[in-house]
C-alpha cells in the first residue's frame, strides 16, 4: 500500500521542470509527497542522490528521464510508481521495469490536446491554401483552377491513426458540416470511430478520396515510411499532407518528388531528421511549409502535463486506480 505522503522526486531536465511546475504546482507536489528537501533530481546516476533514491517510492518524470534499466532500478528498491508528465514512455521502460510491476502512467492525453488543436487549425487553414500563400505572397488574383481548390465545403479529411490525438481531431472536425472525415487504423473499433464522427476505411480505400491527409500513427518499426511513394501517388491532385505525429511515418524523398511537381502541398511540424538541414530541398518548395514541432505542449500548455501527473500522484496516494495507466501490451501498438 502507498504511504500517505510517499517519498517522491521529479526526474527531468531543469528546463522541463521550470516549464511544467510553476510555484502553484510545486506547492501541490510538496503537499502530496515527501520530497526530502529535493523536489528535482536531474541525474539518477549521481552518487550524491543514492540515499534519497534508496527511499524513493514515486518518480514524476518528464523530458530528460533516462531508461529505468536493471542497474538503476537496483538503486531504487522501494520504487512503486513512475508518473510521466509527458507523452511517450517507450524510452523509460525495460524488461526489469515490467518485471517489477511498477505502476506507470502517462500524460499523453493531456499532451494530445494542443496537438489536436494545432491540427484542426492546420486543416482549416490548408483548405484556404493559407500556407502556400504565406510561402509565396501575391495579390488576390485567382485562376479558375486555383479558385476551385479553395474552401472547406465538400471536403474530405483523412486521419491515419485513431490514436489519442487522431480521435480528438475527428471529434473537433464534427461541427464543420462541410467536412467529411475518414479514418484508417487497423486497430480501431468501427463503432468508436463512428461515435467520434468518422468513417473507418482501409488506407488504400481512403487515400484517393481525401483533400487533406493528417498523420497520427505511432512511430514503430511497422509504421516507418507507412506513407511512401505509392500512398502519395494515390492522393488526388491538390491534396495537402499534414504531419504532426513523427517524421519517420513519412518517406521524405517520396514527398519531395511529389511536391516538386506541384501536385501536392504539405505542412510538416515533424520531420526526419528533426530539424531538417537548412539546405534540405523541401525547405525551398513554395508548396511545403515546415514548422518547428509547434503542435505539442509548449509554454503554459505544458502545465497540463504537470497537472496530469499530480492527479495521478493523488490517485496513487488514495489507493485508487490510475487514470491514464500504461501497460506493456499497449506499448506494442502505441508510442
Amino acid at each position: 500500500m502507498p504511504h500517505s505522503r510517499p517519498r517522491a522526486h521529479a526526474v527531468m531536465d531543469v528546463d522541463a521542470f521550470e516549464l511544467l511546475f510553476d510555484e502553484t504546482r510545486r506547492e501541490r507536489f510538496a503537499s502530496l509527497a515527501d520530497v526530502a528537501g529535493r523536489m528535482l533530481i536531474t541525474d539518477l546516476d549521481d552518487p550524491a542522490h543514492a540515499a534519497l533514491l534508496a527511499e524513493t517510492e514515486v518518480l514524476v518524470s518528464s523530458w530528460g528521464m533516462p531508461q529505468l534499466d536493471a542497474e538503476r532500478l537496483s538503486r531504487m528498491p522501494k520504487l512503486r510508481a513512475v508518473l510521466h508528465a509527458a507523452g511517450s514512455v517507450q524510452h523509460i521502460v525495460s524488461e526489469e521495469f515490467w518485471a517489477r510491476g511498477i505502476r506507470l502512467t502517462s500524460a499523453a492525453d493531456a499532451n494530445a490536446v494542443p496537438v489536436a488543436e494545432f491540427t484542426l487549425g492546420a486543416i482549416l487553414l490548408s483548405g484556404k491554401r493559407t500556407f502556400t500563400h504565406l510561402q509565396t505572397p501575391h495579390d488576390a488574383t485567382w485562376n479558375a483552377w486555383t479558385a476551385r481548390r479553395i474552401g472547406n465545403v465538400d471536403r474530405t479529411v483523412g486521419i491515419v491513426g485513431f490514436s489519442r490525438i487522431g480521435r480528438r481531431v475527428v471529434e473537433l472536425l464534427r461541427p464543420f458540416d462541410g467536412i467529411r472525415t475518414l479514418v484508417s487504423d487497423p486497430f480501431a473499433d468501427p463503432d468508436a470511430v463512428a461515435a467520434a464522427g468518422g468513417i473507418l476505411l482501409s488506407v488504400d480505400e481512403m487515400l484517393p478520396q481525401v483533400d487533406v491527409l493528417s498523420l497520427h500513427a505511432p512511430a514503430l518499426p511497422a509504421t516507418r515510411h507507412m506513407i511512401a511513394a505509392p500512398q502519395l501517388a494515390a492522393l488526388p491532385d491538390g491534396a495537402t499532407l499534414i504531419n504532426t505525429a513523427r517524421g519517420a511515418l513519412l518517406d521524405h524523398d517520396a514527398l519531395l518528388a511529389e511536391c516538386r511537381t506541384g501536385r501536392l502541398e504539405a505542412l510538416l511540424d515533424v520531420t526526419e531528421p528533426e530539424p531538417l538541414p537548412a539546405d534540405h530541398p523541401l525547405r525551398a518548395l513554395p508548396n511545403v511549409a515546415i514548422t518547428p514541432h509547434l503542435a505539442g505542449s509548449l509554454g503554459t500548455e505544458a502545465r497540463r502535463l504537470a497537472d496530469s501527473a499530480l492527479a495521478e500522484l493523488a490517485a496513487y496516494i488514495a489507493g485508487a486506480p490510475a487514470t491514464h495507466p500504461v501497460t506493456q501490451a499497449e506499448l506494442e501498438i502505441s508510442a
